[in-house]
């Protein structure tokens, strides 16, 4: 099932389109949001929340119309906005059970879970502590605290891993895998950073000046239109090249002694075997081959500059 339908939206400020006539079906699972700065991602989410209103089109999320029942969305999701969030003067325990308590938790109830969120968001010895005391690392995991609490059908993540060193990305990604693959809760993920998309999503959706690119499963989109195979010899060797090519294939290109061909053959068990072929013409040491894969900063920028 989708969690969210998107249908010919248009969103403007004023004399700017931020989105033009959007389309595009969220399934369920770890979705990625992906585009440059600027793209409209932003806008997306706060229109499927019902904070913002379409000058066109619709859609729903979870089945609820985003013209109309944007409370009721609100509620049965959570969101980890961009910015900072927090209440100064609060610690992070009557920041999070608030937070629950305004999804519509009894307060006691909400105070329990705020310190079992607080506790699987590694904050579980600092929940006393005033929240503006926090570093920036801690803000943006109680900004996630905050939007589990209520136990969200959907978690709506934007740039969750923005202004964090290596360690804090790391462990925030390794936060968001755990929700979205090991607890059931379906996760929007909105980024510019590829390689955070594709550590925690399996499909995409990708966005550039207010217009849908791609969308579907990641390794679809990192899928080649041929079938090269990457080759790694012990040493470069300009003779393999020449033995490929006498074997009907072509090298598309060289990095040092990592080479990625194409070669003629049904299944990638004969293009391999005239890999091997092509080496022992040439006397050179095959040490891998495997079929080749774009990465997907590759395949994002061919969609965005189509």
């Amino acid at each position: 099932m989708a969690v969210a339908e998107i249908r010919n939206l248009t969103v403007r400020y004023g004399n700017f389109t931020a989105l033009d006539d959007f389309s595009a079906t969220i399934p369920e699972g770890c979705v990625g949001l992906l585009g440059p700065n600027g793209a409209g991602k932003t806008t997306l989410i706060k229109t499927l929340l019902g904070f913002v209103a379409p000058a066109d089109g619709g859609g729903s999320v979870l089945g609820h119309d985003i013209r109309t029942e944007g409370r009721y969305i609100r509620q049965k999701i959570g969101l980890m906005p961009e910015q900072d969030c927090h209440i100064p003067g609060m610690s992070a325990v009557m920041f999070v059970a608030f937070a629950g308590e305004l999804a519509g938790m009894p307060k006691e109830n909400a105070v329990s879970r705020a310190h079992e969120v607080l506790e699987y968001c590694g904050l579980g010895e600092a929940r006393y502590r005033n929240v503006e005391t926090y570093s920036t690392g801690m803000k943006q995991r109680i900004k996630l605290a905050q939007a589990l609490v209520h136990g969200p059908k959907l978690l709506l993540l934007d740039e969750p891993t923005n202004g964090l060193d290596p360690q804090g990305r790391e462990e925030m990604l390794e936060l968001i895998r755990s929700i979205s693959h090991g607890k059931g809760v379906n996760v929007l993920v909105s980024s510019h950073l590829l390689k955070d998309i594709e550590r925690t999503c399996d499909e995409v959706v990708v966005v550039a000046k207010g217009q849908l690119r791609a969308s579907g499963a990641i390794k679809d989109l990192k899928e080649l239109h041929e079938t090269p195979l990457d080759v790694e010899l012990l040493e470069p060797s300009p003779a393999f090249e020449a033995a490929v090519a006498g074997q009907g294939g072509r090298v598309v290109s060289v990095e040092s002694y990592h080479y990625r061909v194409v070669m003629p053959g049904s299944d990638s068990a004969e293009m391999t075997g005239r890999v091997f072929q092509a080496a022992v013409s040439s006397k050179v040491q095959v040490r891998a081959v495997v079929l080749a894969q774009r990465s997907l900063e590759d395949a994002f920028m061919e969609v965005v500059h189509e």
